[in-house]
């Protein structure tokens, strides 16, 4: 049990996952703060316009796929690195993990 316990400790693809865990909680959090403006931007366009204005549409819909991809890496669903490790497109086009 305990070699078990000290071979996990010093697995490097662990603290490497971990090191990228950091990075893109710091890169969420900025993503978020971004969300917020898409949010009050398409506020704004629909008081002056009566509707949606669609390229905002567009950018929070992908935004919001990329916290998603993000969360389903935290929180180890996926293997899949995020954009910028990846491609975008990667990111749109993540399905759901299977149970």
């Amino acid at each position: 049990m305990d070699e078990q316990i000290n071979y996990n400790l010093t697995n490097i693809d662990t603290w490497k996952r971990i090191f990228f865990m950091l990075i893109f909680a710091a890169i969420g959090g900025l993503v978020r703060m971004l969300l917020w403006a898409v949010i009050l931007l398409q506020v704004a366009s629909t008081l002056l316009t009566g509707k949606a204005n669609k390229n905002i549409l567009n950018l929070g819909r992908s935004l919001s796929v990329y916290t998603y991809h993000i969360l389903l890496f935290m929180t180890f669903n996926t293997e899949a690195l995020p954009f910028p490790f990846s491609d975008w497109n990667q990111t749109a086009e993540l399905k759901m993990p299977e149970k």
